[in-house]
């Protein structure tokens, strides 16, 4: 089973694969902050610092809310992340949960077919 180390908090929590973060560190006191639980408000934000290829396919939501900048920089939001097969170590701070609340989503392009 994979290891998820809560850098910030110093927990180190063994879940099953396919666990979510959000609902592990919820479950275990992991101490992620969090709010809305739904990918809205940008509270459980955090950066994988290693094990980064342990975690599943980046969500719609956390596109929108993060933007590609964020997702660049390895950050995602727990509360729509999946750790997969091996162990994954995570940290967050107050100064980027606090920028990421304040973003406004992208909108989503919708493609648009020219076929009759």
């Amino acid at each position: 089973m994979p290891n998820i180390h809560f850098v910030t908090s110093g927990k180190v929590l063994e879940v099953p694969e396919d666990s979510n973060i959000l609902r592990m560190s919820l479950r275990y006191d992991g101490e992620l902050p969090n709010r809305c639980g739904g990918g809205i408000c940008g509270q459980c934000v955090f950066k994988a610092e290693e094990g980064a290829e342990f975690l599943d396919k980046v969500k719609v939501q956390e596109r929108r809310k993060l933007g590609e900048e964020w997702l660049e920089k390895g950050y995602r939001l727990g509360c729509q992340t999946f750790v997969t097969k091996g162990d994954v170590s995570i940290a967050w701070d107050e100064e980027t949960t606090t920028q990421v609340k304040k973003r406004k989503p992208d909108k989503l392009k919708q493609e648009v077919s020219s076929a009759k």
